[in-house]
């Protein structure tokens, strides 16, 4: 077997090299030698790195794609085994933060992907240092917050990126070329109101997120060879469940969109984004006013998950040493940590945002 040195050093060997390990992607007529050259040459960036981030991050490397940035506030957990297929028992037990745990996996298989891991939360303030120099990004976020962020950010500078997300049987994404087909905010001019389902209160079939986290790479590895006659300009949903499928044109812009239209980029701004602060010993509070909570719904849904009451005012959520208390208008203090990221990704987790 050659060794690295000769092979950077020997263009033939090089070239063997390629043509072995990607050979059967090199076959297929869509991509041939020319595309897996352009593989090598692209940085995807993949916000989020949980299960559909796990499963992108897998498909991307071997295939070939030649640098990763991977954003990801988390660490694994026994809980993310069933989905999240970068990971193992071991980083469970380590509690790896989920960006570190992808780059010792990814360097395991495909040792020539460069991959840049970032073990922090997606802000108004780090976005254009953390994902500058990407082709594409990829969406594998938890929230419609930092969407509508990466949204603004990719309508500002011009970047293509991948919407997708998965809860239950159900799976979703739509193709962002920003200046050519419709953007986040035409199609969902608001994020929604109100309590949102996640995987951690309705579940999440493992199978949804490989379904979606395929789609999403064909149509990345689509973009970045070149082939735009072949991308998907629809917003895509199916249950598996249910065997419904449906797709709404997302082929041009919405008239009057503020944000691709009026380029008015507000939670570019921050202003989107609820403000949070340290709250006394051990809390933290987040400011997330203007969203009313049905209080007997969520108590019906976090029920499974540990201890929960409520009154007129408030919902007490308990579980282990962390406890979430929830007021009528979204509201939340977050009791067992003063880590905002951990205290966003609590939240994200239970109530939805």
């Amino acid at each position: 077997m050659a060794t690295l040195s000769k092979i950077e050093s020997d263009p033939l060997e090089s070239e063997r090299a390629l043509s072995d390990r990607y050979s059967r992607q090199v076959l297929f007529v869509g991509i041939g030698e020319a595309g897996q050259r352009r593989l090598g040459a692209a940085h995807v960036a993949l916000v989020g790195c949980g299960a559909t981030g796990a499963a992108a991050a897998s498909l991307l490397a071997r295939a070939g794609v030649g640098t990763l940035t991977i954003i990801d506030r988390d660490f694994v957990e026994e809980s993310n085994l069933q989905r999240q297929v970068l990971f193992d028992e071991a980083d469970a037990r380590e509690s790896l933060p989920k960006a570190e745990a992808a780059k010792r996996k990814i360097a395991l298989f495909n040792s020539e992907v460069a991959v840049h891991a970032h073990i922090k939360d997606l802000t108004p303030g780090n976005i254009h240092e953390l994902l500058a120099g990407a082709d594409l990004i990829l969406d594998a976020t938890d929230n419609f917050e930092t969407r509508y962020l990466m949204n603004d950010y990719a309508v500002e500078q011009g970047r293509p990126w991948i919407y997708s997300a998965a809860v239950g049987a159900y799976a979703v994404t739509m193709n962002i070329l920003p200046g050519d087909t419709a953007c986040l905010a035409c199609i969902f001019p608001e994020p929604p109101t109100g309590t949102v389902e996640t995987c951690d209160t309705a579940g999440i079939l493992n199978s949804a997120v490989d379904l979606v986290a395929s789609l999403a790479v064909t149509e990345a590895i689509k973009f970045v060879i070149g082939a735009r006659d072949r991308l998907r300009r629809t917003l895509l949903s199916c249950d598996l469940w249910t065997n419904e499928w449906s797709a709404v044109t997302s082929a041009r812009p919405r008239a009057g969109c503020e944000v691709c239209q009026g380029r008015d980029f507000r939670h570019l701004r921050g202003e989107g984004r609820p403000h949070i602060t340290l709250c006394g010993r051990n809390s933290v509070q987040i400011h997330e006013h203007g969203r009313p909570v049905d209080f007997s719904e969520l108590e019906a849904r976090l029920r499974p998950h540990g201890q929960v009451r409520y009154n007129e005012m408030l919902l007490r959520f308990e579980r282990g040493e962390q406890k979430l208390t929830v007021f009528r208008d979204g509201r939340a203090i977050i009791q067992g940590t003063t880590d905002v990221a951990v205290a966003r990704t609590l939240y994200a987790r239970y109530i939805g945002s």
